[in-house]
């Protein structure tokens, strides 16, 4: 199995994170928002994801997902939060529309 798409120190990186307490967290919360994004989308093409017109937008999603998994863990909290789903949702909406297309050009490029 591979490991996440974003790097532990990534996602420190977005998250402002400086020790390495949580790294084993944060590497289980990438995976995992990689996968929720993936279930979204579509499995069935893993190349579409490394696209060049469709990598920054899944990488941007998995880390606001980990983000959020890591930034909201606690159900209980004195502080009041706001959840990063929105993005994620509009992400997700967008990559959907250009699996769909990826997926027309592949079937088109067999019929030929």
């Amino acid at each position: 199995m591979a490991g996440p798409i974003i790097s532990v120190d990534k996602l420190k990186l977005s998250l402002r994170v400086d020790s390495n307490a949580d790294d084993q967290l944060l590497s289980g919360y990438s995976l995992a928002a990689e996968n929720y994004i993936k279930n979204a989308i579509g499995y069935d093409h893993d190349d579409f994801y490394t696209d060049d017109k469709v990598k920054s937008l899944f990488e941007t999603a998995v880390i606001a997902q980990a983000s959020a998994y890591y930034s909201f863990r606690t159900a209980l909290s004195l502080v009041n939060s706001y959840p990063v789903e929105p993005v994620v949702d509009s992400i997700v909406s967008q990559l959907q529309g250009e699996y769909a297309r990826f997926e027309e050009d592949l079937n088109a490029n067999k019929s030929k």
